[in-house]
């Protein structure tokens, strides 16, 4: 499974999820959804605001966990 590893980047910020999702702009429900792994895609829009936000690469933010199901 791929998971999208946000909150170790807000933590190392000082940032709530509450910041991150006013900078996004996303519905709270599917922001909520995206930074607990609980959905099956993100756009490269987002993706991309992310690295911005953290000033990082993809690779940063996306870890592969072979041993963790695919579950949304």
């Amino acid at each position: 499974m791929i998971r999208l590893d946000v909150l170790t980047h807000l933590e190392r910020m000082g940032k709530t999820r509450y910041w991150l999702n006013k900078q996004l702009g996303m519905s709270y429900q599917n922001f909520t959804k995206m930074i607990n792994n609980q959905t099956l895609s993100i756009k490269y829009s987002t993706l991309e605001t992310l690295c911005q936000i953290f000033n990082c690469t993809p690779n940063d933010l996306l870890i592969f966990d072979p041993d963790t199901p695919d579950e949304p």
